[in-house]
């Protein structure tokens, strides 16, 4: 009470099986290539964070080291608000004394 005869079943099947392997071919085909390229992606990011990284940290060490002559700069500002330092300073550098005040010289060796 089949529709089919014998043979056209046995034809039906070797067609479905050639089918199914083809799908399952094209099936496993898009699979490696879609994790080839997830991988080529996931690879070429992680060498970009690396580098990312390796820029970041020195940076922060450039800033650490601003801060520092920040910190410098601000202390020898706060200095010259100090009477006595500038006086200091205009001894040294410019031969400065106050009246009454003889200078000692003393050789210095080279």
């Amino acid at each position: 009470m089949s529709r089919f005869s014998a043979e056209e079943k046995s034809n039906y099947t070797k067609s479905s099986a050639a089918g199914t392997k083809r799908r399952k071919f094209i099936w496993i085909l898009f699979v490696a290539v879609f994790l080839g390229w997830a991988g080529f992606t996931f690879f070429a990011q992680s060498m970009l964070i690396a580098d990312k990284k390796d820029e970041l940290a020195k940076k922060q060490e450039t800033n650490e080291n601003v801060s520092k002559s920040l910190l410098q700069l601000k202390y020898e500002v706060s200095r010259l608000n100090d009477n006595e330092y500038i006086g200091q300073l205009a001894r040294k550098w410019y031969n400065i004394y106050p009246k009454g005040e003889t200078p000692i010289r003393t050789e210095q060796t080279e």
